[in-house]
């Protein structure tokens, strides 16, 4: 229904200008509906586009073209009121624990500055608040007056978690919150984003190159590839039942537990390298690798279709 729908885009595209005066399409022509309380994984090749949409979803970047929507509104993200509105509703944690904090400034500052810039609270209330969000992601009050580099990677990401929620927000793209941090590190940090879902009613976009975590964490999954989403399904619809030719090979080559059945396991092997986004090929990005590609598919762009009830895949083919 409309009214569980928090996040939806039309269209949406992000373009930067590079040298020699070319385009490179980093994102192009999205279609996306994130519900309301759901975890929608992001997952694909590394540079095919996902860090920048989702930055592009919470106004970090302006997209070039397309309309993005909260709750139903569509936002103006170039005018600064808009911006400043949405900031308190949208935020993010970086992939970096170690860049995405200011080494000069204590913890508690770093908390506390989205909760200064949008008047929330007063003196007391907002250290109190700070405490508090220090409780909530698993440290303790001493660690309020320290410094970044007095943390271990998990403790900056819980750091940079509770910042995010310090400004009461209701969406939070996590990108790649867990890739920089040690294995015995992530399932720590992946249990806690869980919880908070539950806590907070939060609304999660969760990018990651770990499909095994986003099967785990998401509800919904889409499949990027060079710049586009190629599916969108229920997290079990995509591992058990992909469409795609490239959702397939992506997921064939996640290794499986019981090496038996990992020996017997049938990889779908992609061949060729991935074209840039720079000069992409014409007709479906994917048909210069795709082993059932047809002339059709070298010319025409294929559209994001529902093949089967709520599950979409981009492919002429299907």
């Amino acid at each position: 229904m409309a009214d569980d729908i928090l996040i939806r885009t039309e269209g949406l595209s992000k373009y930067f200008k590079v040298s020699g005066g070319r385009t490179l399409r980093a994102v192009e022509n999205v279609n996306l509906s994130i519900r309301r309380g759901e975890t929608l994984g992001l997952v694909g090749e590394s540079g095919c586009g996902k860090s920048t949409l989702g930055r592009t979803v919470i106004g970090i970047y302006p997209p070039t073209k397309g309309k993005l929507y909260y709750n139903g509104k569509e936002l103006h993200l170039t005018k600064k009121r808009d911006r400043f509105a949405f900031a308190k509703k949208a935020q993010i944690v970086f992939q970096d624990p170690y860049a995405s904090l200011d080494p000069r400034l204590t913890v508690a500052s770093i908390i506390e500055e989205g909760m200064i810039i949008h008047g929330m609270y007063d003196a007391a209330g907002r250290r109190k608040r700070v405490i508090e969000l220090l409780d909530i992601v698993g440290l303790n009050r001493e660690h309020a007056n320290r410094f970044p580099h007095e943390f271990s990677g998990g403790q900056r990401q819980r750091i940079g978690i509770a910042r995010a929620l310090a400004v009461e927000p209701e969406f939070i793209v996590c990108d790649e919150p867990i890739s920089a941090l040690d294995v015995s590190i992530q399932a720590q940090v992946i249990n806690l984003l869980h919880d908070l879902q539950e806590q907070m009613k939060l609304t999660y976009m969760f990018i990651a190159h770990d499909l095994n975590i986003v099967r785990y964490l998401s509800d919904r999954i889409a499949v990027m590839y060079l710049g586009s989403v190629v599916e969108l399904a229920s997290s079990a619809e995509v591992y058990t039942a992909a469409l795609h030719p490239y959702s397939k090979a992506l997921l064939s080559a996640v290794p499986v537990p019981d090496p038996d059945l990992e020996h017997a396991k049938k990889r779908r092997i992609i061949t060729g390298d991935v074209p840039s986004p720079i000069s992409k090929p014409a007709g479906c990005s994917f048909s210069t690798r795709c082993p059932i590609a047809c002339e059709r598919c070298k010319t025409e762009v294929p559209e994001l279709r529902e093949m089967a009830p709520d599950h979409f895949a981009a492919c002429h083919l299907l």
